[in-house]
């Protein structure tokens, strides 16, 4: 076997005297570990504005479509997102109905802004378990979902969910004021980038549910 790139080639003779040829395995990432909703925006008040997670709601499953997420608890009851693109009230700017993130991710942030910033209080809907940092490089080919050896959806053309003021002094525990100019507030959102924050994705095709449990897969 020999690792190239983030995909695991495994060579086999079509016989035995055959030239070797490379069959491609996709890469396992991790495991969905939590599903969430906001079901308002995150981000309160008119000056100063400062971010608030009560509105996320965790469920049990998401159904995807082109405009972003819907939660369903293990009761069934439906949960709406506010960034789905059909929200009476939506914040859907085009690329952001659905958003994922990672659990080494928050590791690094916990090291780096204190244990205040638990699994999931980012408010990305998809958190994917893992041990290693993942870059947008690494999501070019967009995500996988399986469950029991069945793929039930893609995301694809995924992109960076670029930090914010409000939750860059969240992190940094409520210090600072609102500009960007503030040093502890530049310093963490430059921390904060390059997907650190978490990521926006896209998704085509009819709708699908994905459920806590799932596997997440690079193609």
């Amino acid at each position: 076997m020999q690792l190239i790139g983030t995909a695991l080639y495994l060579y086999r003779p079509r016989r035995p005297d055959a030239t070797c040829y490379a069959q491609p395995i996709m890469q396992v990432l991790g495991n969905i570990v939590g599903l969430r909703v906001q079901t308002a925006s995150l981000k309160v008040g008119e000056q100063g504005r400062r971010y608030d997670p009560g509105p996320l709601r965790a469920v049990a499953a998401l159904t995807v479509d082109d405009g972003g997420v819907t939660g369903w608890t293990a009761e069934g009851e439906r949960v709406d997102d506010v960034h789905h693109r059909d929200h009476p009230h939506t914040k859907y700017r085009g690329e952001n109905g659905i958003s994922v993130g990672f659990t080494a991710h928050y590791v690094t942030m916990r090291g780096h802004f204190g244990e205040h910033l638990i699994d999931g209080i980012a408010g990305e809907n998809i958190l994917v378990s893992g041990n290693r940092m993942i870059g947008l490089s690494d999501l070019s080919r967009g995500l996988l979902i399986r469950r029991r050896g069945t793929l039930v959806a893609r995301l694809q053309a995924l992109v960076v969910a670029e930090p914010c003021l409000p939750f860059s002094r969240f992190a940094l525990g409520g210090v600072g004021d609102a500009s960007s100019e503030h040093a502890d507030i530049k310093a963490a959102l430059i921390f904060l980038r390059e997907g650190r924050r978490g990521f926006y994705a896209g998704y085509l095709g009819a709708p699908a549910i994905i459920r806590m449990g799932d596997q997440i897969l690079l193609p």
